[in-house]
């Protein structure tokens, strides 16, 4: 794998400048850049979203297939709000001061199927260092069926991907409950991230643990307790995936597969920008001032400012968007944002007919 590195000289006083107002910030109002009372009130809510229709489910008596699947589907929202509101801050290290509280919140990503080590790696080092760069941010490489970049080869079927991306995008979470962790974890060995065979081999381990524990707990306790068909209760467990994979999808490809975004293939390891004003060129904010997709989505809808400052909880996201809003008018710089969800989604759908087309 490729080691990139970015411009230490070009626009250094943008960066130098946006970082100092931001400290200066915390400083004056007397705040830590990690998580407060709001992100303690907001786990409780999303826990409670994905918790109490499971238990309604297991214990509340309820036979009526709509019902359930309601209650599923539900399910399928908290899931989905835990991996934006809880574990994406956990993950990150942005959720507490404390690296014990940190830690203990990554148990948040067990409990949706998700192994903590696999995502780090793929979301922390390789998308937020090497953003919509090929062949080195992780989420720009789907597995043959589609296109996210204009510099990856054309297949004829990709003239249908805005139709069908969907579909993939319901598979996402099942998918990477199953298998991914695995095709991941020994991908990231291969290109070196893992170095020694006997970690690569305890996570593994670990993996297979985690796996068990997820679908004992999701799945098998409602095969046990349910007086329902076996495969009745299968498919609902996948229609909470269907939900789960296209809330996730919605909420992290209109930050960077959008027609404002840069993509890159670079031929030369050096390249001639800096890292945060790659961030500016690579990524966009959406809905900025819906509090209700901000409260239930981990503040992702202002991906500029969590790209720019991954270590800083999101629950600090409207106010840095102030300051960087200021520093790049002031430096002339880019900030790609769109006014709703609704639009960001239909400029995402049409950026993909785009790229299914040949060049």
């Amino acid at each position: 794998m490729v080691r990139y590195k970015f411009s230490k000289t070009r626009n250094k006083e943008f960066a130098t400048v946006l970082r100092q107002r931001v400290k200066t910030y915390f400083q004056e109002e007397e705040l830590s850049v990690k998580g407060n009372s709001q992100m303690v009130v907001k786990s409780v809510v999303v826990l409670s979203i994905y918790f109490l229709p499971f238990l309604f489910i297991l214990f509340g008596g309820i036979t009526e297939i709509w019902a359930l699947c309601l209650l599923w589907m539900l399910m399928g929202l908290g899931k989905a709000c835990i991996g934006t509101s809880v574990m994406h801050d956990a993950l990150h290290g942005s959720y507490s001061q404390k690296k014990s509280i940190n830690t203990l919140m990554h148990f948040s990503a067990l409990v949706v199927g998700v192994y903590p080590k696999t995502w780090k790696l793929q979301h922390n080092v390789l998308h937020h260092t090497y953003t919509n760069i090929d062949h080195a941010d992780d989420d720009l490489t789907p597995v043959g069926v589609l296109r996210f970049s204009p510099n990856q080869d054309h297949k004829w079927f990709f003239r249908y991907q805005h139709i069908y991306a969907i579909f993939f995008y319901a598979g996402v979470t099942i998918a990477w409950s199953i298998t991914k962790d695995f095709v991941k974890l020994t991908k990231y060995r291969n290109i070196g991230l893992i170095k020694h065979r006997k970690e690569y081999w305890r996570h593994i381990g670990l993996i297979i643990l985690s796996k068990i524990f997820y679908f004992s707990l999701i799945l098998g306790l409602p095969i046990i307790l349910l007086p329902l068909p076996v495969w009745q209760i299968v498919c609902m467990f996948l229609l909470m995936h269907v939900v789960t994979g296209i809330t996730l999808s919605m909420i992290f490809q209109l930050a960077h597969i959008m027609p404002c975004a840069t993509f890159l293939e670079p031929e030369d390891p050096h390249i001639d920008e800096n890292w945060w004003v790659h961030q500016l060129n690579t990524t966009s904010n959406y809905a900025m001032n819906s509090k209700v997709i901000f409260f239930l989505f981990g503040g992702l809808n202002f991906q500029v400012e969590h790209h720019l400052f991954p270590h800083i909880c999101h629950v600090h996201y409207p106010q840095l968007a102030k300051i960087v809003q200021q520093t790049t008018q002031e430096f002339d710089l880019p900030y790609h944002s769109e006014k709703y969800m609704g639009s960001a989604i239909l400029l995402h759908f049409q950026m993909l007919k785009k790229l299914g087309q040949p060049a």
